[in-house]
């Protein structure tokens, strides 16, 4: 892996990082060089995709974090995008160390960058890998602990922070400030994975979502469902066939480690085509075994009735002989008691595919026809997205 990066050959970008205060709020409108730190930041020339932080040889918990930045389509990556990064140690503080001649003083409230920063470089393939440390809490215990970064693209776009990295599994990391994440180029929720001694965790990030005014961000004519790079919202449908018959079990939490699927159908019922679907996903389910789970929510309004709804599911599923995939109900996709509203699932629209990997949405599809074309299309993309690092089959 490369050494911390080389700052002799540097030039200056006068306005690249946005200020981010302690709190891991930011002011949208200060640049580094007006918001009090004094210096403005300095890009070294030969950044690369690979980086380890200063804070690596600190006796903390190393980490490897990794993933692909992808265009706007969320499907293609993208190389050459400088990432800035920089995140406290293990007392939760930005040590600033004054024999650092490039680190940023501290400001008049006593915040600073820290001497913990970098720069990377995503490669041919869209990837980066960053060695470093895992950061710990603010002293005020107020904020899960972080890693900032804020992403320039090389096509002249204005720089911009993106979500910070938080880690799934820290206490300070509560239902209400999930809720309240922005999802700047995609969730930045990491799931941490043990392979011996270093805790892996991926955060892929896609150019311009959820970013106001960027290019690549333009609302497409039919929406439904989180999009690509957001997190799937945790909801409790109704079992009505499966390994949790009769319950009523958020899908994602319960099964979000590896791969899922979330397959809604609202009120445009085709049941001849969600059959052909059920059958599909029932072999590539068996196919997978337990890296694979597969939902159907079933969301139709019109004429909801509770038993009628579940004994229809139950009739099918034993039509189908699902053993794998789960056939699940809510009221309709605005039902808040279950909360599948903050899915956002558009209620008139065929069906809604969502894919995800470790409770994030990698791929999304609307309006799928069933056939062996399509089959194929999300057998290829479930393979596609597989990060060697994980070990997912």
């Amino acid at each position: 892996m490369d050494a911390s990066p080389n700052i002799r050959n540097q030039f200056t970008l006068m306005s690249l990082i946005l200020f981010i205060g302690c709190q891991g709020q930011v002011n949208k409108t200060e640049t580094i060089e007006n918001s009090g730190y004094g210096n403005p930041n300095l890009v070294p020339e030969n950044a690369h995709s690979v980086d380890t932080s200063a804070g690596w040889s600190q006796n903390g918990k190393k980490l490897l974090l990794t993933g692909t930045i992808y265009y706007s389509d969320g499907k293609t990556p993208a190389p050459g995008v400088l990432i800035y990064y920089y995140h406290t140690n293990l007392e939760g503080k930005y040590q600033h160390k004054p024999s650092d001649k490039n680190s940023i003083p501290p400001n008049e409230k006593g915040q600073t960058h820290g001497y913990i920063r970098g720069w990377m470089k995503t490669d041919t393939a869209g990837r980066y890998e960053l060695y470093t440390v895992r950061p710990g809490n603010y002293p005020t215990r107020d904020f899960p602990a972080h890693v900032h970064m804020t992403i320039l693209e090389p096509n002249g776009i204005k720089e911009y922070y993106i979500d910070d990295i938080v880690f799934d599994d820290d206490q300070l990391l509560t239902t209400a400030k999930r809720r309240k994440m922005e999802n700047r180029g995609g969730t930045g929720v990491v799931r941490l994975v043990k392979r011996e001694n270093l805790m892996i965790g991926e955060r892929n990030i896609y150019l311009g979502l959820n970013i106001p005014g960027h290019q690549g961000n333009r609302k497409k004519k039919i929406q439904s469902g989180k999009n690509i790079g957001e997190d799937v919202i945790s909801f409790t449908p109704f079992h009505a066939w499966g390994p949790d018959k009769g319950t009523r079990t958020c899908p994602v939490c319960k099964y979000g480690r590896y791969h899922g699927i979330l397959y809604f159908v609202g009120n445009k019922t085709e049941w001849p085509e969600i059959k052909q679907w059920l059958r599909f996903l029932e072999a590539e389910s068996i196919k997978r075994r337990n890296y694979l789970k597969v939902y159907f929510i079933y969301g139709n309004d019109i004429a909801y009735d509770k038993k009628l709804r579940q004994s229809a599911l139950e009739e099918i599923g034993n039509e189908l002989g699902l053993k794998e995939v789960a056939l699940t109900f809510v009221p309709a996709f605005s039902d808040t008691e279950s909360e599948i509203h903050l899915n956002k699932v558009n209620q008139q629209v065929e069906n809604t595919f969502l894919l995800y990997k470790r409770s994030t949405v990698f791929e999304k599809y609307i309006n799928l026809k069933p056939g062996e074309e399509n089959f194929a299309l999300i057998s290829r993309r479930l393979d596609e997205s597989i990060n060697p690092y994980f070990y997912l089959r």
